[in-house]
């Protein structure tokens, strides 16, 4: 799988690009106001939106803040998140990325450069492919290559990484994907869905940093374990 230097322009001057930074978000204040700075550093011109779930903490002022739009879903679950911010943003390639301040911001020209050239249709963000180095959980790290197994054997295909919350979308994905998930299967139905509709998926590695102290994630691997399999078994 190619890779492309990351300082490389991700916009040539003859094919102007919007590109929206969408960051779904529930109780991340602590790290929320960095990831957002991040990605201003490497696409100045992109708008960034903070998509809150309800957040009962300071998420949303630190989002604003930032100097983030910031807009609200109520209904609890990343599937929720995820419907509306394809429903209500506007752009030519969207980049999904999530407020915990695990991924890198510096690699996202790297992700956003399949989309320009027309190489790929959703890129992800790859934890286990080849010259990433992640620090995973081991529950999360055997429940991803459990997943993975099944997916690459029903699909004679060979992704790494079924669950990365790191992507980029053309506007076609995005736009004509029916989607249906509540929580966090979203992942799972999204790569589904591209792989049976025949849209490329293009992998580049990413390191995987840890959580800062304090900081939570909101996965309970025994009941999204359950629904990611579910729903990999009913698509």
């Amino acid at each position: 799988m190619s890779t492309r230097p990351s300082n490389s322009s991700v916009t040539r001057p003859d094919e102007p690009c919007r590109i929206a930074v969408l960051i779904p978000c529930l109780d991340e204040a602590q790290t929320i106001a960095g990831v957002i700075r991040d990605f201003q550093a490497q696409l100045p011109d992109a708008a960034i939106y903070v998509f809150d779930n309800h957040s009962t903490d300071q998420t949303v002022a630190e989002a604003a803040r930032a100097g983030a739009i910031v807009r609200r879903e109520k209904r609890r679950g990343k599937g929720h998140v995820i419907r509306a911010m394809f429903r209500q943003v506007e752009a030519d390639i969207y980049v999904m990325v999530d407020g915990d301040g695990t991924y890198p911001a510096d690699k996202v020209r790297e992700l956003v450069r399949p989309i320009l050239d027309d190489e790929a249709d959703m890129v992800v963000g790859s934890r286990l492919l080849a010259g990433a180095h992640s620090q995973f959980k081991i529950p999360n790290r055997l429940g991803n290559l459990a997943f993975r197994l099944l997916l690459n054997a029903l699909f004679r295909v060979s992704i790494t990484d079924l669950l990365s919350g790191y992507r980029v979308f053309s506007r076609r994905v995005v736009k004509s994907l029916p989607f249906l998930s509540r929580g966090f299967e979203s992942e799972t139905e999204l790569t589904v869905k591209c792989l049976e509709r025949g849209y490329r998926i293009v992998e580049i590695p990413v390191h995987l940093s840890p959580r800062p102290t304090g900081s939570h994630s909101k996965i309970n691997v025994a009941l999204d374990g359950f629904l990611i399999l579910d729903t990999m078994l009913a698509l």
